[in-house]
């Protein structure tokens, strides 16, 4: 179980800096919202002076609930994922599927160029969620039935 608890970890890393580029540096418009969008930048500016100023606000909700989050899921998966009559890898796995398997969706729809990176970090996730599943069957396999 510890090697699920270091994936859910390592995962919800990538997801911190994920959150931190949200929060501290991500543009209100990149290019590949440009392209979705079938418009200039300034063809956005001028329909929609704003638009820009409040994306950025926005974003930096979108960061900082991310970074919230996959705290809270790092620290999940160094506590309470060892115990292998935990609920948490359920959690883990919703959370994860909730957030960067969701991303990762929502990026190919529209072709970003960040698709195939979220991916790998989807990826990440549904690999530590099996290993977190093996384990706990194989756990449970080895101890046998409980006494009643």
């Amino acid at each position: 179980m510890i090697a699920a608890a270091w994936l859910f970890g390592v995962g919800g890393a990538i997801l911190v800096g994920i959150g931190g580029f949200f929060l501290l540096a991500r543009p209100a418009l990149l290019p590949e919202d440009l392209r979705y969008l079938r418009r200039t930048a300034g063809e956005i500016d001028a329909a929609v002076p704003s638009l820009r100023e409040w994306l950025r606000l926005v974003f930096i909700v979108l960061g900082g609930y991310a970074v919230a989050t996959r705290t809270l899921t790092i620290y999940l998966a160094a506590t309470d994922i060892r115990n292998a009559e935990s609920s948490a890898v359920a959690v883990l796995a919703v959370a994860g599927a909730s957030s960067i398997g969701v991303m990762a969706l929502v990026n190919f729809a529209l072709h970003s160029t960040f698709r195939w990176l979220l991916s790998a970090a989807a990826a990440l996730w549904i690999v530590a969620t099996l290993v977190a599943v093996l384990f706990s069957a194989s756990t449970r396999l080895s101890v046998g039935p409980t006494a009643l």
